[in-house]
Parts: C-alpha cells; structure tokens; sequence
C-alpha cells in the first residue's frame, strides 16, 4: 500500500470504530478479517494510526471545536497529521490527492485548517488538564480523589500503549521453554516481575505468527489480571466458581492452577462468551471446567449451590478505568448509559449473590479492572458491613509475595506504579463453624 492508501483505509476503520456500537477492539478484529489481503506491515501502519487517534480523541476534539470545525473522523484524522506528525498542508494535500483508493481531495475548508493549524502541537497551554489527559468528564471527579496529587501522572500512564504480556500455560510447557522460543522468534521477551508465569514481550508482534498461541502454550492475558487469577489460589481437587467468566482468561489460569485436578465452574450472562471460552479451554487442554449459563446474577442455579464452593471469585462487570491504555476507546464509552451509580448497585448484587456459593472456611475474591474507590474499597466495604459472615484477608497474608499494591489490605494496580493495567481485587474469608456450634450462616438475600 502506498501512504495514501494506507491513510485512505486507516480512515474507513475510523468510520466503521464510530458508527458501531461495539468496543473497538472488536470492531478492528472484524474489519480485518474481513481484509485478509492486507499485509502485516500495512496492517501494523493501520492500527498505529488508528489507536493514536483514540489515544488523542479529547485533544483532536479540542483543537477542532477552538477552529469551529466538525469532530468527524476525517476531520481528526487532518488535524492529527498536522498536530502531532507535524505535515505541513502541502504535505497532506499530496496525500488526500483523491487517487484511486486514496482519501478524497481537500476542500478550501479543510485546507484553511490546516493552514490554522499549521506550526502547533496537539498540547495547547489553553487545554484543560482533564482535556490534555484525556479524562471524560464522567471520571474526573472520582479519580482525583482516588489519586489526588498524582492524578497527572496516572492519568499521563493511561496515554502509552500497553504492552504485550503474556501467560505461560503450566499444563503444557514451562516459562523458560517459551521465552526460548519467543526469543528464537526474534522477540524481545523477558520474565514478568511479578507474575510467575508471566512474559512481557517489548514488541507488537503479529500474533499469527506466535504458534505458542495456537498450540495453547500460553494466552495473552495482562499481568495483573494474572495476578488476580493468583490470589485465588485454587488448590487442586478443590470446587471453584468464575462467576463472571466472560471469554474464560482467568478460568484459564485458575484451572491450571489447579494442575487440572476438580471441578471449575465458568459461569457468565453471555452464552456467546462462554462458548468462545470453551473453544480456549480445549486448546489448553484443560478438562476441569465446566461452563454454566446464568440468566441472571440470582440465577436459580445459584441457590440450588448455596455453600458448595471452597473458592469463588467474582471479576464483576465495571467502568473498566483501567485498561484505558489497552482499550483507548473504552473512556469516552463507560460507564453504562445508567451511569456509575447503577453499575456500583449491579456490582453488589452480583457480589450479594455470588457469596451464597462459598462453603464455611472457603474464600470469596472480589476484583474489578476499575481505578475508582467507589468500585473496589467502598464496595467491599459495604459488602463486608452486610455480611458479617466474612472477613478481610489482609494481603500480606493472602498473597505475601505481592509487595508493591498501592493499598496495605487489598491488591491494588495503576499503570504508573506497576506497569500493569489497573487492577483491583480482595480476599475475603467466610468464617468456619465456631467450636461447638454451627457455621456463620449466610442470609441469603434473594429469597425465592
């Protein structure tokens, strides 16, 4: 592909990103399928350019709103080569030279952007802070009073790219075995600090050329929800619940845990989901779980499984602040049209209920990819003053390996202090049979 041709199609995936209701991650993976004949170093010069814009989204939208210009993908798409790749409008105009499968020719309109823009940077000393971090204004608030004087650095970490991290599959290989073999791919590949069976790569290689991942020798899976998956710690032969599985990441790395040896239950609202997590688990070779369709959080399976778990964890359904790096798009999308409040109710109704299914000594593990207290310590908090059958575990002693979490009880991850995505997760314990007496019973909650 020439330059322009390349721009031309980076362009219509903007489009088909904007137009669909879907996050774009998959939006992009369907647009390339349906583009097989594109190659890998267009395909690469693509995604670059279309996760830059969304990295860049607020500023664009900015700098196009100061010149009373319309923010529409081609719009942001001019002012984001004059801004930030620093094209002259002559330069661009070569570009947009209306050619067979290249974008259309400027307009005078668009000409005099450019010529506005001309000699700026996509920073503006007029910008807003919330506007220079990209921050929508739904989060700004509960995030600098999670954060406070670190707010802009936090907030600047979410605007790198993610890198590439990578879990190794004990059932089928071993770490040392797969960093050979990345590196014999001709990848910068190193052992991650602090998931034990964790590989960062420093490269975004094209995943089609990995067979490691086709074989089932290791998933793609970010280190700190590896380490949620850890704090499980699920022992073999024992009964565990994934209460909200989804596409089955952590069910992955719970079963091996689990040297494949009882029972693992997957259970998701989504039956597409979980289908495409069963078509991972045999890949895997894994053949400890099971998958369970729920119509609901208090689906009626639930109370007919009242205390039959020794583990259950619930990776609850959140704003998803963060994995802004990987997911650039998903700040301007979340949190549910309901806004915050509704998503913190669901929260506690699925952690309400998931409860039910944990035996007396058994352990309960709440975890949310979300950077806001609203969603993690004060959620546990009000779980833990309604249900007095559980306590904290503090996580020195649930995970004591794990000494860099911004919060002394519960795991807690940022990109700017762990190189990680943003991770939340507590352990919490229910209390066995007092002597002499009766476990601490559970009030259930949903009473039929």
């Amino acid at each position: 592909m020439t330059p322009a041709i390349r721009l031309q199609a980076a362009l219509e995936l903007m489009h088909e990103v904007d137009s669909a209701p879907r996050p774009a991650d998959a939006v992009v993976s369907a647009w390339f399928r349906a583009r097989r004949y594109i190659g890998d170093k267009d395909r690469g010069y693509i995604l670059e350019v279309h996760y830059a814009l969304l990295r860049h989204h607020a500023r664009l939208g900015w700098w196009l709103a100061r010149h009373g210009r319309e923010d529409v993908p081609r719009k942001r798409l001019l002012a984001w080569l004059a801004l930030k790749e620093g094209k002259t409008p002559d330069q661009i105009e070569r570009l947009f030279n209306g050619a067979k499968f290249a974008p259309a020719m400027l307009t005078d309109h668009e000409h005099a952007l450019l010529v506005k823009l001309q000699g700026s940077t996509i920073d503006h000393p007029g910008m807003p802070e919330e506007v220079r971090l990209e921050c929508p204004s739904w989060a700004v608030d509960p995030l600098r009073r999670r954060f406070r004087e670190a707010f802009g650095q936090e907030m600047a970490a979410h605007l790198t790219p993610a890198p590439l991290d990578l879990r190794v599959n004990p059932i089928k290989s071993t770490r040392e075995a797969m960093l050979g073999a990345l590196r014999d791919h001709g990848l910068r590949a190193q052992a991650s600090a602090m998931a034990p069976y964790g590989i960062r790569v420093d490269e975004r290689p094209s995943l089609a050329s990995l067979p490691m991942l086709r074989t089932g020798e290791v998933e793609i899976q970010d280190e700190g929800s590896q380490l949620v998956a850890m704090l499980v710690d699920a022992r073999p032969g024992e009964r565990v619940v994934d209460f909200c599985a989804g596409a089955g990441g952590k069910t992955l790395a719970i079963a091996a845990q689990m040297n494949n040896k009882g029972h693992i239950v997957a259970c998701d609202v989504m039956d597409g989901r979980l289908k495409r997590g069963a078509e991972r688990f045999r890949r895997a070779g894994l053949h400890n779980i099971e998958t369970r369709f729920l119509a609901s959080e208090t689906d009626r399976w639930v109370k007919r499984h009242k205390g039959g778990f020794d583990r259950v964890l619930v990776d609850a359904p959140c704003s998803g602040t963060g994995t802004w790096r990987r997911n650039p798009d998903a700040r301007w999308r979340a949190p549910e049209e309901q806004g915050l409040d509704s998503l913190v109710s669901l929260q506690a109704r699925i952690l309400a209920s998931a409860a039910r299914l944990v035996k007396p000594g058994g352990r309960l593990v709440y975890a949310t990819c979300s950077m806001l207290s609203e969603e993690n310590e004060e959620q546990v908090a009000a779980f833990l003053a309604a249900h007095p059958a559980f306590r904290a575990v503090p996580l020195n002693e649930a995970a004591p390996q794990l000494t860099n979490s911004a919060h002394s009880d519960y795991l807690s991850l940022t990109p700017a202090r762990n190189g990680t995505d943003g991770f939340f997760a507590a352990v919490m314990q229910r209390e066995g049979p007092r002597p002499g007496g009766p476990p601490t019973a559970i009030r259930d909650p949903f009473p039929e």
